[in-house]
């Protein structure tokens, strides 16, 4: 199956070769087109993609000035084939587990009609990047959080839900998925880790106070959505954040 992978890169020099090669290494699971746009960096992010490049087609760059992550998202979707059958996101600070697709895109082909996997992230403040997977001294915390990478699209349900809004300088993510859920589609929610979510100083969740006020736009946003149809589904319990109240070490 054809599955498209958008990655936003913006000054992630030391980051975005791991991402990247985290993908590569599930090609046996899915016919991967990765769709990496770079944001205007000023570092060496683009370099660091094309190394990766040379040897694997399936990676596409696209270049453009510094537009912020919502309308770099909306990029990647205007850039996605004909073609594709399913679309996923991943930052390109984080990596993707191995095993992650085929598991996932199983499921799609068991039930022609899903729309939507939602799995699980481990959140993880050290990753060895040698071997993709979180360092023997590392903490870490699994939920069933609020993140794209958590999820794989048919290619329907994202015509469906159509583009990020680009009124959100953050929690852009959050809203889409509030608004994937309203939709009620037919979604599977396996116990997958779809994600290891890298703790790191450039974190743009660390900027508390903007990541507060646009998350909780998001929810009031879906609050008022629902409120004018009732139809829309309530999202309660979908998302699994308790044990985050744990999350202290970083």
């Amino acid at each position: 199956m054809r599955l498209s992978v958008i990655m936003p890169v913006y000054n992630r020099e030391a980051f975005v070769g791991p991402a990247l090669r985290s993908l590569l290494r599930q090609r046996d699971a899915a016919d991967l087109d990765i769709i990496v746009v770079d944001d205007g960096s000023t570092d060496g992010s683009a370099e660091a993609v094309r190394s990766v490049m040379d040897e694997n087609p399936c990676i596409r760059l696209f270049q453009q000035p510094n537009l912020g992550v919502t309308r770099t998202r909306n990029v990647g979707l205007s850039l996605i084939k004909p073609e594709t059958e399913l679309v996923s996101f991943l930052d390109s600070d984080d990596i993707s587990p191995c095993g992650r697709f085929a598991t996932d895109l199983g499921l799609f082909r068991n039930d022609p009609d899903l729309d939507l996997t939602y799995s699980r992230m481990m959140l993880v403040d050290k990753i060895d990047d040698d071997r993709l997977e979180p360092a023997a001294d590392s903490h870490s915390v699994t939920v069933r959080g609020i993140h794209l990478s958590a999820a794989i699209f048919s290619r329907r349900l994202v015509e469906r839900i159509g583009c990020f809004d680009e009124a959100f300088n953050q929690a852009e993510d959050t809203d889409y998925l509030l608004r994937t859920f309203e939709s009620r589609p037919r979604h599977a929610m396996p116990e997958t880790v779809a994600l290891y979510y890298r703790r790191h100083p450039g974190n743009m969740t660390r900027q508390t106070d903007v990541q507060s006020r646009e998350f909780m736009r998001a929810i009031h946003k879906s609050m008022n959505r629902r409120k004018a149809d009732p139809s829309l589904r309530r999202i309660e319990g979908i998302f699994d954040l308790r044990d985050l109240a744990d999350w202290h070490f970083m």
